[in-house]
């Protein structure tokens, strides 16, 4: 179908966002296992004046995080990856440590860099042949077989095609990530008239990322002339001119684009946001009003294409859900205490994750006319906004939904619908200037 067909400078949603945590070992997926030690450089040194903001795109946050933080994860959660290595301007150094205790990366070390790409790109492929303490661990003392160098805007590399680039880079020396060329490319004379123009079929443009075994990159660096530290960009290029090595070419996903103006910012800021936003677990405490109310709301959130899980307590199978999920509910029936919700912030606390992205509990208190009657039954706002201001610390926000119970059969359905559209907005949008408002459905 033609609508299947991505503009390659259209921001892509990627196909699966990870959804592990810095720290954890992660199972590797099925036919992926990698039996070479790999490792990874992100340079991140560029200015980001293409942003046209102050601070350099790799440091600009969304969500609460930086963006190179996303990159590293997306690193991370990758089992056979078995260190990484990013390379930012001398006067960011303490910035990118900061960024890296803050969110809890590991396999990660900072090296300075230099005044050019080459040059800072360079200084990470050395970097992975010295010893270095990270953190009271030592990262592994063996040169990596396989070099992978990215760039640290593009956030939503996937691990099948990170598995491509290896293989590849470890049979044939070299490989790199190409994407078809969306415009023709022309030359223009002096006097700024058209020149001559490419046929665009037998063209491709180099992306990231591009694997090297690392042998290969090291002489291509230890060989290159000064002009190419000073002016060349291309890491293919040298290994081909200075080795002899032939890169492997394979076309990338559209996943691959690359955070270079403001806008770009805004666009991953969305996908992230309605990736997170597209399930939810409800927690009933196994109250039957309280597993009424849930499945309404499962059939509400299916018509705004959001899947809700129904549970009667969140320890269940394990406590899978306490690792993997990003939205909680809690739903509870005729009184006021909020002890439900203390107990799920402090079943997050204690699953120990260095989240990577902000974590939604909502309170949903369903309330019947009998107690809306009834004096100091009603939830307190300043208990339910000192219990929000102290979860925000620790990147969980929460929000309070009231509903009141109705025996009319369209008046209760569209309160629920109510909610469920409520819920569905308060997920997507993560609104700070919301957190610990109770809002009434």
């Amino acid at each position: 179908m033609e609508g299947d067909k991505c503009d390659p400078d259209r921001p892509a949603h990627p196909g699966i966002f990870p959804a592990g945590e810095a720290g954890q070992s992660e199972r590797p997926s099925p036919g992926r296992s990698v039996d070479f030690p790999v490792s990874v450089v992100l340079p991140a040194g560029g200015t980001g004046e293409r942003t046209g903001l102050q601070t350099p795109k790799q440091f600009c946050s969304f969500l609460g995080r930086p963006l190179i933080s996303y990159t590293i994860r997306a690193f991370e959660r990758v089992s056979w990856i078995q260190s990484i290595v990013v390379v930012v301007a001398k006067e960011n150094m303490d910035l990118m440590t900061d960024i890296i205790q803050r969110f809890q990366h590991r396999k990660v070390r900072v090296v300075p860099g230099g005044l050019t790409r080459h040059r800072s790109i360079c200084n990470g492929v050395l970097a992975l042949g010295e010893r270095e303490k990270v953190e009271e661990e030592r990262l592994p003392a063996d040169r990596p077989k396989v070099v992978i160098i990215h760039d640290a805007v593009r956030p939503f590399v996937e691990e099948d095609f990170l598995y491509k680039i290896a293989m590849a880079a470890k049979e044939q020396g070299a490989a790199g990530a190409i994407r078809p060329l969306v415009s023709t490319v022309i030359a223009t004379t002096s006097e700024g008239y058209l020149d001559h123009s490419l046929e665009r079929a037998k063209y491709r443009a180099s992306e990231m990322p591009q694997g090297f075994t690392y042998d290969v990159i090291h002489q291509a660096y230890q060989r290159c002339a000064e002009s190419d530290f000073e002016f060349g960009t291309e890491c293919l290029h040298l290994a081909l001119q200075y080795c002899g090595t032939n890169a492997k070419l394979i076309e990338g996903p559209p996943t691959l684009w690359k955070v270079t103006y403001k806008r770009d910012l805004a666009a991953a800021e969305s996908i992230i946001k309605e990736t997170l936003s597209q399930s939810a677990c409800v927690i009933t405490g196994g109250s039957a009003e309280a597993v009424t109310l849930a499945d309404a709301l499962q059939k509400a959130a299916g018509a705004l294409d959001m899947e809700l899980d129904v549970l009667t307590d969140l320890m269940e199978d394990k406590g899978r859900y306490l690792l993997k999920e990003w939205n909680f509910i809690r739903v509870s029936v005729n009184r006021s205490c909020l002890s439900e919700v203390e107990s799920i912030l402090m079943d997050l606390e204690a699953a120990n994750r260095a989240l990577l992205h902000p974590v939604v509990v909502i309170w949903v208190h369903l309330s019947s006319s009998a107690e809306l009657s009834v004096s100091g039954t009603m939830p307190e706002p300043a208990a339910i906004m000192d219990l929000a201001s102290a979860a925000k610390l620790r990147n969980i926000l929460l929000y309070g939904i009231q509903l009141h119970q109705s025996k009319d059969t369209e008046r209760w359905e569209s309160s629920v619908m109510k909610v469920a559209e409520i819920t569905s907005a308060l997920i997507r949008e993560r609104s700070p200037a919301l957190v610990g408002q109770l809002l009434q459905a």
